[in-house]
């Protein structure tokens, strides 16, 4: 099966190559981001509601590795990059579908000129990574 994702919004963040990126969302507390909602999905009512939550599952994709394919195994960095393990036990970027998840906070919604977006904290996503869904983080 094959399926199509559209993209929803594009991060605007400070890490503008991977090597700056720290390795989880939470470690960086004050690392701040903009999600900026693209057309038709910059429309007021989808956001309606977000403001209760404190904290958002932003899922995306890891577009600078695709076109580089993915690996059976990898050497990640936790084992000091010496050990190769299987794809599905890490968080490397080249995956057989180049998709993330990352858990951010929710800091607040803007809206100007036509223009939606999520003020987003504690992020760790490369500037101009692509967001294919947002959904409530609840503990």
């Amino acid at each position: 099966m094959k399926f199509e994702i559209d993209t929803l919004g594009i991060i605007r963040s400070p890490y503008k190559e991977k090597f700056a990126i720290p390795r989880q969302p939470g470690l960086v507390k004050s690392a701040r981001a903009r999600l900026e909602l693209l057309p038709p999905y910059d429309q007021p009512d989808v956001l309606r509601g977000i403001e209760q939550f404190s904290h958002l599952w932003l899922s995306f994709v890891f577009h600078q590795t695709m076109a580089q394919g993915w690996h059976p195994t990898v050497r990640p960095p936790r084992l000091g990059g010496n050990e190769r393990v299987g794809v599905f036990a890490t968080r490397s970027t080249f995956r057989p579908n180049p998709l993330g998840l990352s858990v951010v906070e929710l800091h607040g919604v803007g809206r100007e000129r036509g223009k939606l977006w999520l003020e987003l904290g504690a992020v760790d996503l490369l500037d101009g990574t692509p967001i294919v869904d947002i959904k409530p983080y609840i503990p």
